[in-house]
């Protein structure tokens, strides 16, 4: 849960000041940091920072009454905004996946490489 937390906020605040693909930098780090096996970083990342722009799409969507998302709706040819919302859950959520999956494996990678290898003496 704190991975969860943690990735949701920071991916939140730098994609406030930074661009899209900053949300691949605090998914790395807590990847690394506190998660210990690859599936659940994938999915603890990929929510966290979907999550985080969902909210702010959502945010936006209703600060404006829909019209942004409904044109962009238009635009692309799906004709409703939740499922523009539901497109940018999803592609904020693959590069916080994908980062939180990364720091895992480099730690993994990491950890493995300090044991010593007894059984080969």
């Amino acid at each position: 849960m704190k991975a969860f937390f943690s990735i949701l906020i920071f991916s939140w605040v730098l994609t406030l000041f930074m661009p899209w693909w900053s949300l691949f930098i605090p998914a790395l780090f807590i990847g690394a940091w506190l998660i210990n096996r690859g599936l659940p970083a994938f999915i603890i990342g990929f929510f966290g920072s979907g999550l985080a722009w969902f909210i702010h799409a959502f945010y936006i969507h209703f600060s404006n009454d829909g019209i942004l998302t409904t044109r962009i709706a238009d635009m692309i040819g799906t004709g409703s905004p939740w499922v523009v919302l539901l497109l940018t859950f999803i592609i904020g959520g693959i590069p916080g996946g994908l980062g939180a999956i990364t720091g895992c494996l480099i730690k993994m990678n990491l950890k493995r490489r300090a044991v010593p290898d007894t059984a080969t003496n």
